[in-house]
Parts: C-alpha cells; structure tokens; sequence
C-alpha cells in the first residue's frame, strides 16, 4: 500500500509541476506478462517506485569517465548516482529511464543500463 501511495504521489506532484506524463491507454497491450510486471517492479536505490511501464523509455546511453550519460529531450544529462539501479535485472534489451520535469528542470529519478544484472 505505501508502495502505491507513493507512486500516485510522484504522479501527483509531476502534475501540479505542468509535466506531460504518459498513460497506459491500451498502447502497452502488447507487452507480456513479465516485462509489464518488471516496470512494476523496479525500486530507486531510495526506496521510491519508479512507477510502470508507461512512465520509463527505452534509451540510449553512454559511460563517460565511469559516469551513465543519457538523451533526454535531445540533451545528453548526467544520470546522478541516487537513480541507478543495478540489481533488478534488465529484460528489454535496452536502457531505460523514468523522469520528471519539475520547476523547469529534468529530474532523473531512475535509470537501469541495458546491462543491469
């Protein structure tokens, strides 16, 4: 239930803060079982859900000097330490990471490496 309360939060607050955030409107039908339960599943190092599958993209990302670099909205940003995720696996093939916009900035809360083990 905390789990829950605190996903609807982040929602909630990336809202009043004017970002568009995603909707699973039947767009993500053809994602199976496990993959639909990963996204689910995956916790920031902080304790926060990083919410569900409509909320991550698939990225591309580079290490620079042992630092994860990602493209977001066509800018390459530092991933901070707080939001990497190392051990929930990775079955999509690709990086992913969840963000927010808030107060004019880009806050990256969670991101795990296509190579996550």
């Amino acid at each position: 239930m905390r789990r829950l309360a605190l996903c609807v939060w982040l929602i909630a607050m990336t809202a009043l803060t004017s970002a568009a955030f995603a909707f699973d409107n039947g767009q993500y039908d053809h994602v199976p079982p496990d993959i639909r339960a990963w996204f689910k599943s995956v916790i920031a190092p902080n304790g926060v859900p990083c919410c569900d599958i409509s909320d991550g993209h698939r990225t591309d990302y580079d290490v620079r000097a042992g630092v994860y670099w990602v493209p977001i909205e066509g800018q390459w940003m530092e991933v901070p330490e707080r939001a990497i995720i190392r051990d929930r696996g990775n079955p999509v093939g690709q990086a992913v990471v969840w963000y927010v916009h808030h107060r004019g900035a880009i806050i990256i809360s969670c991101f795990v490496p296509a190579d996550a083990v």
